[in-house]
Order: C-alpha cells, then sequence, then structure tokens
C-alpha cells in the first residue's frame, strides 16, 4: 500500500454550486488526488500530474480549489488543514 502524504475526513466537498457531500474524504496518496464521498465511495480521483490545487484569495479561509482532469471542485477544511493539502499535493507531484 501506497504511503500516504495526506489523508483528511469531514471535508465538505463542493463542484460548481451543487454540494456533494459534507462529510468527505481527500487522500494523496501513491501519486493521486482522491476525493471520497462519506460512506467511501470515490467521487473523482486523478494522478497528480493532471491536479491543479490552491487556496484562491477571494474565498474564504480553508477553502481549497481543487482541479482534477477539468472538473473544479471546491474543499471546505480547516485553514491549517487546508495548507497541509495543497503542500502535499506539490510536493508529491514533484
Amino acid at each position: 500500500m501506497a504511503r500516504r502524504e495526506f489523508d483528511e475526513r469531514n471535508v465538505l466537498i463542493r463542484r460548481g454550486w451543487r454540494q456533494l457531500t459534507t462529510a468527505g474524504r481527500v487522500r494523496v496518496a501513491g501519486g493521486r488526488l482522491t476525493l471520497l464521498n462519506s460512506r467511501g465511495g470515490e467521487i473523482d480521483s486523478a494522478p497528480l500530474s493532471q491536479v491543479r490545487v490552491a487556496e484562491p484569495w477571494y474565498v474564504p479561509r480553508g477553502v481549497v480549489r481543487a482541479v482534477l482532469g477539468g472538473t473544479v471542485y471546491l474543499l471546505r477544511l480547516t485553514p491549517s488543514r487546508a495548507r497541509a493539502m495543497a503542500e502535499a499535493a506539490h510536493r508529491a507531484r514533484g
């Protein structure tokens, strides 16, 4: 099993205006970023080479904008965990 660089539970995951889950999970492991719903089912997953992660200035602190293969997701975490997720994605990528 691949070493997990980042794993966070109870993440609010949105795609556009649609809220997909309030108790989701974000995982960076094995060169992939994976979004899971509250039951552990996969919402989306992509290799880190196809993922862009940022903390835009125009959203509240703790919200991360993640683009997985062209699909935009907004992930709400605590501000410190949002930064840790962005850093883990960038670290694992290169």
